[in-house]
């Protein structure tokens, strides 16, 4: 027996085979990790399948996040992001506002731009197209990544009142080349009417996702633990995601972020942060149950760098990006640095034992000056 093999318990052995053998887990399996608290057994089966696909190497991005407005319709119990018009902490950006944050990010050398926002109530479909036409004047070769699954059917359904996939061809003809995972937050009816309560269903959700990936594009998926789920939960979103990459081999990583309570409503402000523990947890079951998923990435802004990095010995091969200006976790309570240098990156993953490289929106390894804008055609699943 190897030495790694003693390090794993006799109840969680199977699945190390499994693992081992190339062999897909069962649900009652992750149910079976979660109920586990030997978090190294579980780092050793994870980093079984996160050095087969990825070897020693962990990537970040260098992009930037833009809110271009947090005035939203929907009132989520667990957002302190979200607000109406009238509110203290409502803002909206002009186009020429975010066209210069923009502007400014790349004599930095970003290679992506993150924005999401709240479902606006008043910005025309317009508003939307000039965004990304003058976004994308700046540098063709810059990705934008933007838009949740909800924005995406809020401009479809509220905006420009056309079916969903008419939407997003219109937004990749002016120039979206992503769209973000947010949203999915746990795909749970009976959860999501607790933390998000009008928001999209989890089915909803998959089919803006599907619609993309059916386009040829791709997309992130995320999931929002720590809060009021329980583990048969966690599992059933981590099945429903693996299920349509089955379908799709659309998306490209996934990437799980803990509840941020402070800036939570009232009737969820009691729970505790998720632990340290939790959080490597969960993405270690992630990198083992999604075995069709080429990357985990572990949020820093959620985690902190230095526990970021900690989980690349725990299935995760991805530390996000620098980001510049993040907003919604840190409305939300997080004392977390809003931006990272690249060699503060680097120097994390090192320490870490992994070698660093930069990637693009795609997680290809690329150098600062080989970044592509567009992805090539996806190669649909029959």
């Amino acid at each position: 027996m190897s030495f790694a093999a003693k390090l794993i318990p006799l109840s969680l052995r199977p699945i190390y085979e499994k693992v081992l053998e190339g062999e897909r887990i069962t649900d009652s399996d992750a149910e079976l990790l979660y109920a586990s608290n030997d978090l190294n057994a579980l780092g050793s089966i994870a980093n079984i399948l996160r050095e087969r696909k990825n070897g020693n190497v962990a990537t970040y991005i260098h992009n930037q996040y833009i809110n271009y407005s947090n005035v939203c319709i929907l009132a989520c119990q667990f957002c302190a992001f979200g607000a109406r018009k009238r509110d203290a902490h409502a803002f909206e950006l002009s186009i020429d506002e975010v066209v210069e944050k923009v502007r400014a990010g790349l004599t930095t050398g970003i290679t992506e731009v993150h924005m999401v926002g709240g479902l606006h109530p008043t910005l025309p479909g317009d508003w939307y197209l000039e965004l990304l036409t003058k976004l994308r004047a700046l540098d063709p070769a810059l990705f934008l990544k933007a838009f949740t699954a909800v924005e995406i059917r809020h401009l479809a359904e509220r905006v420009f009142r056309k079916p969903i996939r008419d939407t997003l061809v219109m937004l990749r003809e002016a120039g979206l080349g992503a769209i973000t995972g947010g949203g999915a937050e746990i795909f749970d009816p009976a959860v999501r009417d607790k933390i998000c309560r009008g928001k999209e269903s989890a089915e909803e959700w998959l089919e803006v996702h599907r619609i993309w990936h059916e386009l040829g594009m791709r997309s992130t998926a995320t999931m929002l633990f720590g809060h009021i789920e329980n583990h048969a939960q966690r599992v059933d979103h981590l099945r429903r995601l693996r299920g349509l990459q089955d379908e799709t081999n659309g998306f490209t990583g996934f990437i799980p972020f803990a509840f941020e309570p402070e800036g939570a409503r009232p009737e969820l402000k009691h729970i505790p942060y998720a632990t340290a523990h939790e959080a490597l947890k969960n993405l270690a079951v992630s990198r083992i149950y999604l075995d069709n998923f080429d990357h985990i990435t572990a949020y820093w802004v959620s985690l902190g760098l230095p526990l970021a990095a900690v989980a690349l010995n725990y299935g995760v091969d991805d530390l996000h990006g620098t980001i510049r200006e993040e907003k919604i976790f840190h409305m939300a309570g997080a004392t977390t640095p809003q931006a990272q240098t690249i060699s503060a990156m680097e120097k994390a993953i090192r320490e870490a034992g992994r070698e660093p490289m930069q990637r693009d929106t795609w997680y290809r390894r690329i150098s600062s000056t080989a970044v592509v804008a567009q992805p090539p055609e996806l190669a649909l699943k029959s």
